[in-house]
């Protein structure tokens, strides 16, 4: 008998004499205990405030991302362990590469994300410098930091460990503890991956703490620093959102919920096109996979009229492959749903919109089980076909989760956007078509009511992830019935976790906060030339200012020849002279750039390693033969890359002998750390 814990306050926490019968799908018999005790949800919040924040706040962004990437990898190195409990949740080998493979996955593109993407340092810099004032004295910056409370995630049954891991990456990456809660019905596979973050000592003391079972009075004491993420049903976040508290205290709160999303056949995809095959095998992977209970799963396949019964009859082929039975059984593909009481709902939900549709395939109270008794959550793939779906209410409201989807035909792209629209925001829909007009005009047309929007085609079909697959890349989320928060979307996920804030003030002050040097603001002159000294020697703001070089003609025709690039601009005097950029011929912009290296480097071997780009480059004024050019080259920020260099941008600008700008960039350099 399981027994899964809580874990508050730095302490483990057994079930109690309350605790709740959790009975498993596969044999509909008890398999665990859960809850039933009394937790300190006080003392759990000031331990993850008061120990768990300041710990976090105190590590840079690259701190945390390696924590992660460190974390992800204790965690499959022993995924295996995990795997083993994962029939016990219904869930196929294949179900469990979704949630478990996938959220130590996740895990992993955070930590990356937070190395490539985030600064080594503390203050995130969200967007350009805002120019407050004519001389440059007064600038505006958006900044965002941790936000100083604690992030509460209510996690869905469906993806026990998947759930739990895609909201604690962006959390801890934002530097901030959490609390998580997962749905008790397989919250003891849950439990075995928390406890395995624990046992790796990774984490800072107060960072993660985990409730089994309910969580009694902690919204009402949350404030305006913490954030509730919800994945789960609308009826339950319509509660969980109404909480007077967080409604007073303006509690951040983050829904990501159930919804009706739908998948497009194109018009293009007619039977024996790879695009036809490829919706037909989506749309059986959409309603099997974890018996259908996913909350991106395709609940109304939308179809060209005069395709529908090809569709009907392709998809009703491939589902009488689909094996339903124990999980972990030889040959079995599907196996049962989390519970009997899940179970019971589809079967309520699809009766309610049952005199709207007529059944294509699968009869719940006659279908063949291997290697499971009658007593299990199991259930068949059943699809149904919707004849009229302009008239039909129920099956555009109504959400059976388990392995179920409608067939809907539709006349033209306007009535498919349309209907697909009637579910009043989805977490994704999918357009399978090989026209590109096509897939414009349905964003057009329906983008507003969907989080996401997946095409598909033969040039995609191999490479691509499906329909249901979010990524933690991409945003996760979606408006109205969606629950309008999101999840993922890279570092957009990590801001949800964070205050953004604007600050303004001198140049100075501005370096000073985000760390990283501000045009304007002071600059140091080192002992040596830069190139000499080693990426923990060169600070921030140390500046040369080259001597002057001047470009003759012979330069820029020498340079075209050698080059190739003989644009009129640079050879022709009339020609140059009548474009309105002008006053003659003109030196190219890369010879600038070259000319720039040559006043800057220093030749010598040295720490730096190698020129690995440039960025944002750009010319503000022609350069004529004859003008003189220098170059100021001022250190702007510096990034940890490997244990052996790290990477020094440059801002670089390039000015005439009237002091005035011709040309500007950002030079990026790998530094090495000793000499």
């Amino acid at each position: 008998m399981l027994a899964p814990e809580s874990y508050a306050a730095g302490r483990w926490v057994a079930p109690g004499d309350r605790a709740r019968s959790i009975l498993g799908p596969v044999e509909g018999k008890e398999i665990a205990r859960a809850g039933g005790t009394d937790l300190d949800f006080q003392a759990m919040i000031d331990w993850a405030v008061g120990t768990g924040g300041p710990e976090l706040r105190a590590m840079t962004f690259h701190e945390r991302a390696k924590m992660l990437k460190a974390l992800a990898t204790y965690l499959n190195e022993r995924k295996e362990e995990l795997y083993a409990i994962n029939p016990l949740t219904g869930a196929t080998r294949r179900d469990g590469g979704v949630d478990i493979d996938g959220g130590i996955g996740t895990m992993f593109v955070f930590a990356s994300k937070g190395r490539r993407e985030m600064p080594d340092g503390h203050v995130y810099l969200d967007g350009a410098v805002e120019q407050l004032s004519k001389g440059g004295s007064f600038l505006g910056q958006h900044i965002a930091v941790p936000l100083r409370g604690v992030a509460v995630h209510i996690n869905a049954f469906n993806f026990p460990v998947w759930g739990m891991l895609e909201k604690l990456a962006p959390t801890l990456l934002a530097g901030m503890p959490a609390i998580v809660k997962p749905a008790t019905q397989t919250c003891y596979l849950t439990e075995a991956c928390f406890r395995m973050m624990i046992e790796s000592g990774l984490l800072p003391e107060g960072a993660v703490q985990l409730v089994i079972g309910g969580t009694g009075d902690l919204l009402d004491r949350l404030g305006p620093q913490d954030v509730v993420s919800f994945t789960g049903s609308a009826d339950t976040a319509g509660k969980l959102r109404s909480n007077p508290n967080l409604l007073r205290r303006s509690v951040r709160f983050h829904a990501e919920q159930d919804s009706l999303n739908a998948s497009i056949l194109g018009p293009d995809a007619t039977p024996g096109t790879p695009e036809f095959d490829l919706f037909v095998k989506e749309a059986a992977n959409e309603m099997t996979t974890k018996a259908g209970q996913k909350c991106t799963a395709t609940r109304r396949m939308i179809v060209p009229e005069a395709q529908i019964d090809a569709v009907a009859e392709a998809l009703a082929e491939r589902l009488a492959k689909t094996t339903v039975g124990r999980p972990d059984a030889e040959g079995v593909r599907m196996g049962a749903l989390a519970s009997a009481d899940q179970k019971r709902d589809v079967l309520e939900k699809v009766a309610a919109f049952a005199g709207e549709v007529e059944r294509v395939y699968g009869d719940p109270d006659q279908f063949e089980l291997i290697d499971a008794p009658a007593e299990g959550a199991y259930l068949p793939p059943m699809l149904f076909r919707c004849p009229d779906p302009d008239s039909a209410s129920a099956v555009h409201a109504i959400e059976a989760f388990g392995p179920v989807s409608t067939l809907l035909p539709y006349r033209d792209l306007p009535h498919a956007a349309a209907l697909a629209n009637r579910g009043e925001g989805s977490l994704v829909a999918s357009v399978i078509t090989h026209d590109p007009a096509v897939a414009r005009e349905i964003t057009l047309e329906a983008a507003a009511w969907h989080g996401r929007l997946y095409f598909n085609d033969r040039t995609s079909m191999k490479e691509s992830t499906g329909h249901g697959s979010p990524l933690p890349h991409m945003v996760h989320g979606g408006p109205g019935r969606a629950g309008g928060g999101e999840e993922l979307g890279g570092v957009r996920g990590v801001l949800h976790y964070m205050q953004r804030t604007a600050v303004q003030g001198s140049p100075d002050i501005l370096t000073a906060i985000g760390g990283q040097w501000v045009r304007g603001a002071e600059e140091r002159t080192g002992p040596t030339h830069p190139f000499q000294r080693t990426f923990t020697e060169i600070e921030i703001g140390e500046t040369i200012h080259t001597e002057a070089r001047e470009v003759t003609l012979d330069d820029i025709e020498h340079f075209a020849a050698f080059t190739g690039d003989t644009f009129y601009a640079h050879m022709d005097e009339e020609a140059a002279k009548a474009n309105p950029f002008f006053p003659g011929r003109v030196a190219h912009g890369y010879l600038l750039i070259s000319f720039a290296a040559g006043l800057f480097v220093q030749p010598d071997p040295g720490p730096v390693l190698a020129n690995t780009g440039l960025n944002a480059l750009s010319f503000q004024k022609p350069v004529s033969p004859g003008d003189k050019v220098k170059v100021r080259l001022t250190a702007k920020r510096k990034t940890r890359r490997t244990d052996e260099y790290g990477e020094v941008a440059w801002d670089v600008a390039m000015t005439n002998q009237d002091g005035e700008q011709v040309a500007q960039y950002e030079l990026l350099t790998m530094v090495a750390y000793t000499r």
